[in-house]
Formats: C-alpha cells, sequence, structure tokens
C-alpha cells in the first residue's frame, strides 16, 4: 500500500513539476523590453498603431519618403529590439527616397504582449505591418519589402517564402537554423543539452506550433519568391558569417546576394555600409 502511495504521489506531482519547468522556460527565453519615445526623432514621421494577430495592437514608425506612393519597407528588428534600434540603417534608406514602417514586434517595444514571442510571430507581425503599409497613400502597394534583423531577419525570410507579392528581402545577421541558434544559448547559459537543453527544445517547438526545421533560414530561403540580400558582419561572434554563408549556398534556384560587411551582430556590421550595399538592392528591386 505504502508503494502504490508513493507512486500517486509521484504521479500527482507531474503536473506541477511540469508546469514549473514550463514558467521557467518562458521566463528565460522572454525578450527584454527596451524603452523607445512614442514619436520618431524629426518632423516628419510619425507614431502609429494597427491590428496584428491574435487581437493585438502593434506599434510603430511612419517615415514617408519624398514623394506620396513610394516604394516601401517593413523594417523589423530583432530579439529584445524596437523600432528605434533600427534607425541607423533605416535613416539612409528613407533619405534614399523609400518610405518605411518601422514596427515593434509583439512584446517588444510599445507593442502588446502576448503569450510568447517567436519567430513565426515575428513573421505574422511583419504580415499585419505589410498589409498596413498597402493601404496607405505614403507606399506604392505593388512596391514593398522587408528589412530584417537577426531573428526579424529569419521572420523575413519565412514571409518571402509564403508570400509571392513581396518584391524584396534585406536580411541582416540571419541564423542559419533555430536549433543552433538555441543550443549556442543553453551553452551560454551553461545548461548541459542531454537532458535538460532536448527537453528545452522540445517545448520550444511544441509551444510555437513549428517544427525548427520548418521555419530555419537554411531551408525557407529556396522558397523566396523575391530576390534576397543577406548581409552580415565578418566580426559577428553570436551568429558565425560562414551561417550566412551557409543560407546563401542553400538557396537553390532563388534569387539571391551576400556581403559580408565590416562590424559586429548588434550593430549590423556598419550601418553606413549596409545602407549603402541596401539601397543599390532595393533600387534595382522596387525601383525608385
Amino acid at each position: 500500500m505504502s508503494g502504490l502511495l508513493a507512486v500517486a504521489g509521484g504521479l500527482a506531482a507531474l503536473p506541477l513539476a511540469y508546469a514549473g519547468f514550463a514558467l521557467a522556460v518562458r521566463r528565460g527565453l522572454a525578450p527584454e523590453r527596451i524603452a523607445r519615445p512614442e514619436a520618431p526623432p524629426g518632423s516628419s514621421g510619425c507614431a502609429v498603431a494597427f491590428a496584428g494577430a491574435n487581437g493585438k495592437t502593434l506599434r510603430g514608425w511612419l517615415l514617408p519618403a519624398a514623394t506620396a506612393a513610394a516604394p516601401a519597407l517593413v523594417v523589423m528588428h530583432g530579439w529584445g529590439g524596437n523600432a528605434e534600434l533600427m534607425l541607423p540603417v533605416a535613416a539612409p534608406l528613407n533619405a534614399a527616397g523609400f518610405a518605411l514602417l518601422l514596427v515593434d514586434a509583439r512584446c517588444h517595444g510599445l507593442s502588446d504582449g502576448d503569450r510568447f514571442a517567436s519567430l513565426p510571430r515575428f513573421a505574422e507581425d511583419i504580415e499585419a505591418a505589410l498589409a498596413w503599409l498597402a493601404e496607405q497613400p505614403e507606399a506604392d502597394r505593388d512596391r514593398l519589402g522587408v528589412l530584417g534583423h537577426s531573428v526579424g531577419a529569419g521572420a523575413a525570410l519565412l514571409v518571402a517564402s509564403r508570400r509571392p507579392g513581396l518584391r524584396a528581402v534585406v536580411s541582416i545577421a540571419a541564423f542559419a537554423h533555430p536549433a543552433r541558434m538555441m543550443r549556442r544559448w543553453l551553452a551560454a547559459k551553461r545548461i548541459p543539452y542531454r537532458p535538460f537543453g532536448a527537453l528545452i527544445l522540445a517545448y520550444v517547438q511544441r509551444t510555437i506550433g513549428w517544427r525548427f526545421d520548418a521555419i530555419a533560414p537554411v531551408n525557407t530561403i529556396a522558397r523566396a519568391h523575391c530576390p534576397v540580400l543577406l548581409l552580415h558582419g565578418d566580426r559577428d561572434d553570436l551568429v558565425p558569417y560562414a551561417e550566412a554563408e551557409e543560407i546563401h549556398a542553400a538557396r537553390g534556384e532563388a534569387k539571391v546576394e551576400l556581403a559580408c560587411i565590416p562590424g559586429s551582430h548588434d550593430d549590423y556590421g556598419d550601418a553606413a555600409e549596409a545602407a549603402g550595399i541596401a539601397v543599390g538592392f532595393l533600387r534595382e528591386s522596387l525601383g525608385g
């Protein structure tokens, strides 16, 4: 009888143990919210808000070009970022004649929170931003593109693989595969892959509702419906430049360019050089 009671007690404790595990993983992976001003710098831009997935409101900045109905880009930050942190690259693009919508993903900046953030949810937010931008007089709905950084870049490539109407994607510092990125995070936290790391990766895939293989840039790149520019810093110690080469090598028949720029991960390489390369690519892909 005592043995049966012990087993019953152990089984009863399993849901509590799993709930604790889930809570710890979500807290450990939750992005930091970095404060930013409500209004963009300068006098030409404005703060905007629009509907996203799950009934959430997304917020960002609309920076119009000098002329109406200009070629336009959705600009998406990386994990723990916000619209303001993309200005070093975005401002030169705006000056070059592109209208820009810099958006905060869910759980970031001034946008609404949600149960969790993920690469597929970044992609959903990019798609909501594209739909909103297409209806604005500042943008030419037939000349829309996306610029993304890190997780935002991976999300942009996922959008490119499933949105035929998109005209161009600029990916800055994308990682090749989410599982590899997460294993680096586990190593940095000194969490052994067996058994804990493997359980965490399995839990994350179950929670976000996607297999990592299905959303990995190294796999989505070959399905891109538009020209893609891969920019990557030569001193990126978070995502090695070799991963950009790996994504480029997996492009198949997709039109993909790769450019190595000086710099690390979070400064997007050299911002001026990155913007200069992006302007040339975007003028060819979007016009303007």
